[in-house]
């Protein structure tokens, strides 16, 4: 038992903020329509709501103690970043958009519009917000240097010559939503781990009766 009563939660304040924040609606009125969408009965949804809550006071009760230890190991790759990127085979095209951006002769986003090979000329050169681990690490190590606002001078990426601003950067924080996402991975990470201890436990077994039923 989680130690705690879902019928004394459903009747206070706070398990209705709860209840309505797992199902993602924004009020009362908008539950029956919720349940309408999802072929669900009063009880149903309750369920549905309970169970994620369940989940979720698991991973916290049973994972607290390696928590922010967790949180640490993880941090460089919770970190967002939004950039302006151009990339360019040409190190000459690349430089010479370095300095009309630098000099306000034109706008990164029009430049990356017109000039960038990559999928970011279609959003105008803006890319993210994304984790710090997704670009390519020589990309990184840059947007972890740079300040926002101010253009970097072109560099190689791979074929590629690049020209970067970073836009804002966002360091995680040990807040409420980052500790049940960290318990949630613990969780995750030990019953995959148990799953596969598991079938490793079973497949001379299933070797076994595979083989028994291939005998005339």
């Amino acid at each position: 038992m989680l130690g705690f009563c879902f019928a004394e939660r459903r009747r206070s304040a706070r398990c209705n903020a709860e209840l309505l924040q797992q199902a993602r609606v924004n009020g009362i009125d908008e539950i029956e329509e919720f349940r309408r969408r999802r072929i669900l009965s009063a009880s149903g949804f309750e369920w549905l709501v309970e169970r994620n809550l369940r989940y979720k006071l698991f991973c916290e009760r049973n994972y607290s103690h390696a928590i922010k230890s967790r949180f640490f190991d993880r941090k460089s790759s919770l970190d967002l970043v939004v950039y302006s990127l151009i990339r360019v085979a040409d190190p000459w095209l690349a430089r010479e958009l370095y300095l009309q951006i630098k000099e306000q002769e034109d706008d990164f986003a029009s430049l990356a519009v017109q000039y960038s090979q990559g999928p970011e000329n279609k959003t105008r050169g803006v890319v993210g917000p994304v984790p710090m681990t997704q670009p390519h690490p020589n990309l990184a190590k840059r947007l972890r240097t740079g300040r926002p606002g101010i253009v970097l001078e072109p560099f190689r990426v791979e074929q590629w010559w690049v020209v970067v601003r970073v836009e804002s950067y966002t360091p995680a924080v040990f807040d409420d939503a980052t500790s049940t996402k960290m318990a949630s991975e613990l969780f995750e990470e030990w019953l995959q781990e148990e799953v596969s201890r598991q079938m490793s436990k079973l497949s001379p077994q299933l070797l076994a009766i595979e083989s028994s039923s291939e005998c005339p």
